[in-house]
């Protein structure tokens, strides 16, 4: 794919993302994290001089080695996958924008632990399994609320900008769209909560459509 077909596909997917909002809202506004896991540092730096700002990895170690070979670009870097507790202080060292898989009450204690530690503030989203599948981790959702004020009272070095969830796998529109309309319900009931992320490149339009403001999109933005 030529440079400028690159940057004409990226348009067309804007342009759906823009489409998707406005049958929202004029004012209601989304955010793209661009999921690199996948993808190496060259193809971040091509997407970025078409204009992508924020990038999500979903490996500790993967996230510090791009980082660390981009450090002269302007990015904004996101963690997106689940954290295992002795790879928290790696993720400090990386100190990325946003955490968006927070999906237990011990790894947030734990986290809080060393935050405190570092004298360090760390911004994150809580992570749902609105679907309620196994293969999903995060909170069920009728303990998400309780748990997301638990983390708010006894964390305050975790700063909760609102929620995650990974749509329902399957090829069920129904469920799909219950399991994302279940995370936005929880989400508008969270006081001062800015970010309900959900949405990935197979149903980023239904998740828009559902409430989502910030969505994941990871082959679709990288032409895989």
């Amino acid at each position: 794919m030529t440079e400028l077909d690159y940057k004409l596909h990226i348009d067309s997917v804007v342009r759906r993302v823009e489409f998707a909002r406005l049958q929202v809202s004029d004012h209601h506004i989304v955010k793209t994290i661009a999921v690199s896991k996948y993808s190496s540092s060259q193809e971040i730096e091509k997407l970025y001089n078409i204009g992508q700002r924020a990038f999500g990895e979903n490996k500790v170690q993967d996230l510090k080695i791009k980082s660390q070979e981009l450090q002269d670009l302007p990015l904004e870097w996101h963690f997106i996958g689940n954290l295992q507790k002795n790879k928290i202080n790696n993720l400090l060292d990386i100190d990325p924008s946003l955490f968006h898989a927070l999906d237990s009450i011990e790894l947030a204690l734990e986290l809080q632990k060393k935050l405190l530690a570092r004298d360090m503030k760390l911004e994150c989203l809580v992570q749902i399994n609105s679907a309620r599948e196994d293969s999903k981790h995060g909170f069920m959702p009728e303990i998400a609320l309780q748990s997301y004020k638990q983390i708010q009272e006894e964390c305050p070095n975790i700063n909760l900008k609102g929620v995650m969830s990974i749509g329902a796998h399957t090829d069920d529109k129904a469920l799909l769209k219950k399991s994302f309309e279940t995370t936005h319900d929880i989400y508008k009931q969270l006081d001062g909560a800015t970010i309900c992320s959900m949405g990935m490149s197979g149903d980023f339009e239904l998740a828009i459509a559902c409430g989502s403001n910030m969505i994941r999109l990871g082959s679709i933005m990288f032409n895989k």
